[in-house]
């Protein structure tokens, strides 16, 4: 097996593992490929383009739900559920459109992420610390206004080391959504994000990418695609019982471990 092929296997393990966990895959993806010397142009198209494989995980599990929002699009509540996905899809993508450029040539580096990560936990351990009286105990209780609070707490996690679903968790939590909606509503809230911001990217750097990269996009897409699968399942069941305070300790001290080796 080649170099290329473990690294690609490593990094979709990664993805898959670390993608709907509150710790940034992003900011995994772009340490360990920096380790591994896995980090030009090429290397963050192939990190996004693996994000896909988790995202349809995402899909795979939900698949029931999402079928029957798209069968029944006439009734109220498939309405609702797709209306508050499109308001808090959309402070993302209009600010990720406007400054996608400016993130990935300045903030997609070792440093930036590492101190990124160290803040995300300390939010983290500020909210879990603080009471939270919940209005929002299912998907139907949710409104527009809870969407767009949730859509507004996403644009942080354009910051490489944020994370995605620590921003959106924890921003649904302190806007009165209870832990499990607030979780699920992150993981349907990554399929359109996620998907546009492959699309987008893919679409960006077509040229990069020559024939005979497939093998490694096919390897990473199908790893990334069955550890997210096992991570969501897992994830769902923790979050029923426990609360974000271990997640937020491993972002403290694996962003010191990466200020340290990248000293």
């Amino acid at each position: 097996m080649s170099l290329l092929l473990v690294t690609a296997l490593i990094l979709g393990a990664i993805e898959g593992l670390t993608e709907f966990l509150p710790v940034s895959s992003t900011g995994h993806l772009i340490i360990v490929g920096d380790m591994l010397n896995f980090n030009d142009e090429r290397a963050k198209t192939f990190e996004i383009f693996i994000q896909l494989g988790a995202i349809l995980s995402v899909v795979w599990h939900y698949r029931v739900k999402l079928w029957s929002v798209a069968t029944t699009l006439n009734d109220r509540p498939a309405q609702r559920f797709v209306l508050n996905l499109a308001i808090a899809f959309l402070p993302a993508a209009v600010v990720g459109l406007l400054l996608h450029r400016y993130i990935k040539a300045y903030l997609f580096n070792p440093t930036t992420v590492a101190l990124a990560l160290i803040l995300g936990g300390a939010l983290i351990l500020l909210i879990e610390r603080r009471p939270r009286p919940t209005h929002v105990d299912t998907l139907e209780q949710l409104g527009p206004i809870d969407a767009l609070k949730v859509g507004l707490a996403q644009t942080a996690a354009l910051f490489p080391g944020i994370s995605r679903a620590g921003a959106t968790i924890m921003g649904g939590m302190v806007s009165g959504l209870s832990r499990p909606v607030a979780t699920e509503f992150s993981f349907f809230l990554a399929i359109p994000t996620m998907f546009a911001a492959t699309i987008f990217d893919l679409y960006s750097n077509r040229q990069v990418f020559a024939f005979d990269d497939l093998l490694i996009l096919a390897v990473g897409f199908v790893i990334a695609f069955i550890t997210a699968l096992i991570v969501i399942r897992a994830f769902l069941h923790y979050v029923a019982r426990h609360n974000f305070v271990p997640f937020a300790y491993y972002r403290i001290v694996f962003g010191l471990l990466v200020l340290a080796y990248f000293w």
